[in-house]
């Protein structure tokens, strides 16, 4: 026996139309906050290289140099000098029989540039010979200078005071003087020498005073 089955009714027909090609599109989703954001960031053009912030290398060069030389200008005229100047005036030596030692006294004029005392520290005299060797003797201390000139009358020809040691000469003034030196010499070796300078170092000075 066959049993009729019930059929249900059949789906109504979807009323969503289809859009025409020509119709407009429709306005993006908007971002999700939740998702990053992309950007044109570029590390190199943020923090730069040094040929795109330096100037060209010519004009660096210039300028360092431009630099140096306004730094060794001023170095020049602010570089440590001497506070004094003069010259040696005259020279008498005399031979020391049977020792091989030349006496040699030394009159010289000391100017004091400075603008303040000079205080002598120490003098010497330095002579170079003829085959090159240098010599160098400290000043004969002033109380012996009589006795010296006493034994040997050629040494005192124009003399002037000694200057020893712990000597004041206030600024801007000048004095000659007359120091007493020996060298392991003959006075013909002597006579041929290349140089004779005598070297005051003051206090409180890093450079000697020079007298040639």
């Amino acid at each position: 026996m066959l049993l009729a089955l019930p059929f249900s009714n059949p789906p109504p027909k979807s009323t969503i139309k289809p859009m025409p090609a020509d119709s407009p599109s429709l306005p993006p989703p908007p971002p999700d906050p939740a998702k990053p954001t992309p950007t044109d960031f570029h590390i190199g053009d943020e923090f730069g290289t040094a040929k795109r912030n330096l100037p060209p290398i010519g004009i660096v060069v210039i300028g360092i140099a431009a630099v140096a030389l306004v730094v060794g200008i001023i170095a020049f005229h602010q570089r440590a000098q001497p506070q004094g100047a003069g010259a040696v005036d005259l020279v008498s030596s005399a031979e020391v029989p049977g020792q091989h030692t030349l006496l040699v006294a030394i009159t010289f004029t000391l100017h004091n540039t400075a603008e303040k005392s000079l205080w002598i520290r120490s003098l010497k005299a330095q002579l170079t010979a003829a085959d090159g060797h240098t010599y160098e003797d400290e000043a004969a201390s002033a109380v012996d200078l009589d006795r010296y000139y006493q034994l040997f009358p050629a040494l005192k020809e124009s003399t002037e005071p000694p200057l020893p040691p712990e000597s004041k000469l206030l600024a801007g003034a000048s004095q000659k003087a007359t120091i007493v030196v020996s060298f392991p010499l003959t006075k013909e070796a002597f006579d041929q020498r290349k140089s004779l300078a005598v070297t005051i170092q003051p206090y409180d000075q890093p450079l000697p005073i020079v007298l040639k």
